[in-house]
């Protein structure tokens, strides 16, 4: 436990001060590389690199050059045969014939929404809700999403639109 001046009790029991303890520690950590912690595998590199200037290792030269082309040419033949079982799996599949787009035009918005069809009694926030169930941006595919959010924005116009005639109706 540390006592009130700011000295700290060690394993020993002798009470030593902060700069006592820093110290210590330096000493300690000076003999132990003095004994020094030497690398488990003895490397010599003086060794290596005489061996490597007295020119029996071959480092490069035609050889590996040679391998290297031998080893390009194999990928290029194997790249060629993965492309041509590509093209022939491709030939098999079906043409899926293209996606229709949903059109984003106000005439086909109403005629989906069945507002070109005169109502006395139209429920329109059921029809806005069966709209968004199915045209909603967020239960559209990604690639979709733009142009649903149009048509949802479309649809909610013309919808509020209709909601003004039919109040504008039963005032008269």
């Amino acid at each position: 436990m540390p006592s009130p001046q700011g000295e700290a009790e060690i394993g020993t029991g002798n009470k030593l001060d902060f700069a006592s303890l820093l110290d210590d520690l330096i000493v300690a950590s000076e003999k132990g590389e003095e004994e020094g912690a030497r690398p488990s595998i003895p490397f010599d590199y003086l060794s290596v690199a005489d061996e490597l200037h007295s020119g029996r290792i071959k480092v490069a030269g035609e050889s590996v050059a040679a391998e290297y082309r031998e080893s390009g040419a194999d990928l290029a033949a194997e790249f060629a045969a993965l492309l041509d079982q590509a093209k022939l799996t491709l030939a098999g599949e079906e043409h899926q014939p293209e996606e229709k787009l949903p059109p984003i035009d106000p005439e086909a918005i109403a005629g989906e929404l069945g507002l070109d069809r005169p109502a006395k009694n139209a429920d329109f926030g059921r029809i806005r809700r069966n709209f968004a169930f199915a045209n909603h941006p967020d239960r559209v595919a990604p690639h979709l999403r733009q142009r649903a959010m149009i048509r949802m924005q479309v649809a909610n116009m013309l919808i509020d639109e209709a909601k003004r005639r039919a109040l504008a109706a039963t005032r008269r």
